[in-house]
């Protein structure tokens, strides 16, 4: 069985075990939380497509940790004009394990 989330912005292709990173929630490490916002969700040929969302569609997971991603350098430069400007970002994450989806 899978499903598709909504969170952060961003959609997600989950299964029951499976690890994944989202933007980072506001919640303890070892915490249940629950993704209400199910697009969609398949077991084998039979598909539950929400219109926007599944009725009664919930995945739940644990949180297992926050961090911080990988450095992306920002840099802005134009030749000849003497201008150059260095940035970096570290965007927050949290890990979660997704412990079962339940749904039409």
């Amino acid at each position: 069985m899978y499903a598709v989330i909504h969170t952060g912005g961003k959609q997600y292709r989950v299964q029951q075990g499976e690890v994944l990173r989202v933007e980072k929630l506001c919640a303890e490490a070892g915490s249940q939380i629950e993704f209400d916002r199910v697009l969609l969700i398949g077991e084998g040929e039979n598909l539950a497509v929400g219109r926007p969302f599944v009725e009664g569609g919930k995945v739940t997971a644990t949180v297992r940790s926050h961090g911080k991603g990988d450095k992306v350098e920002i840099v802005k430069f134009r030749r000849r004009k003497h201008y150059m400007r260095r940035k970096g970002h570290r965007q927050s994450f949290t890990e979660v394990e997704i412990t079962a989806i339940q749904g039409a």
